[in-house]
């Protein structure tokens, strides 16, 4: 049983602490949401510890993981007032699964390693869903000893966990991989109401895609939360537009052109711009379909 800590008990971050609850460790518990660890530890699976700061957090813990939600909440509950290296010994382990700047990642790594302290970047993703279930994909950056030394915990959270190679290196594999599937869902809501629109059935026109060269996994799992009509949050609108701020501002320092990924942000602004933004991004749609007239709504199956 390892003495364990958690920060951040939001849609992600809650499940992801429970699951190593579950697996018998203890968990000390902190969340800037009021009542969140308390509620928790509370809670029908015992070995947790709601804590009043990440300091005291620390001072339980060899291991401590985090999932906030950008990168001053992640630098602050570390590195801030109360934060986590106040109450850390040396050789203590921070592993942030938080989504944030691969460099502010860096330069964080780099104050700890000043304090004796130990930090890996390992961002995931699999959503609400992956969190809940234990199969999340972890995307891991930092010395491969380390890694090495982390990854039972990373398996109790997730089903993949990759390596990426040094310190920023899963962030940079993470932001990829979000740059992708933003712009992808994008894509799907200029062809959906486009086809919605000239007449084609919503339904007919996945089943289309599904089984030709525009299959994707990302498309399967969202188009029936567009035909219901149910934007229930699963990975909001607000953090994809903060995710691709991240890739953008990485293109920058890297010098890489991305002008689809730029004008993908801008759409997802306009979502956040309509009200948009707590809901899950598949509900971004809703500023095509206002502009277009039209909303791709599923029909039920006929009758026979």
């Amino acid at each position: 049983m390892a003495k364990l800590g958690f920060l951040g008990l939001g849609i992600m971050g809650g499940p992801m602490a429970l699951q190593l609850m579950k697996a018998g460790h203890e968990v000390a518990l902190w969340s800037h949401s009021a009542g969140k660890a308390e509620r928790l530890a509370g809670g029908e699976v015992k070995g947790g510890t709601a804590c009043a700061t990440p300091a005291e957090v620390a001072k339980r813990s060899d291991f401590v993981f985090l999932c906030v939600g950008d990168t001053e909440m992640s630098r602050e509950v570390i590195l801030g007032k109360g934060g986590l290296v106040e109450g850390a010994q040396k050789g203590m382990v921070i592993a942030d699964c938080s989504t944030i700047a691969p460099s502010a990642s860096r330069r964080i790594g780099a104050e700890l390693a000043g304090h004796g302290i130990e930090f890996l970047d390992a961002p995931c993703t699999g959503s609400k869903g992956g969190a809940e279930t234990g199969t999340l994909a972890f995307m891991v950056g930092g010395e491969k000893e380390l890694f090495e030394r982390v990854l039972p915990y990373f398996k109790i959270m997730g089903n993949l966990v990759y390596h990426c190679g040094a310190l920023g290196m899963g962030l940079q594999a993470k932001l990829s991989q979000n740059l992708i599937q933003g712009n992808l869902l994008q894509a799907f809501n200029e062809g959906m109401v486009l086809s919605t629109k000239g007449g084609v059935d919503p339904n007919l026109m996945l089943e289309i895609l599904s089984n030709t060269g525009a299959q994707s996994k990302l498309v399967s799992v969202k188009a029936p939360f567009v035909f219901a009509r149910d934007f229930s949050t699963r990975f909001s609108v607000k953090w994809v537009e903060k995710d691709i701020a991240l890739m953008l501002e990485s293109a920058a320092e890297l010098n890489v052109p991305l002008p689809l990924t730029a004008l993908s942000r801008q759409l997802y602004r306009a979502a956040i711009a309509k009200g948009f933004g707590e809901d899950d991004f598949c509900g971004a749609i809703r500023v095509l379909e206002e502009i277009a007239g039209c909303e791709v709504a599923g029909k039920p199956p006929a009758k026979t």
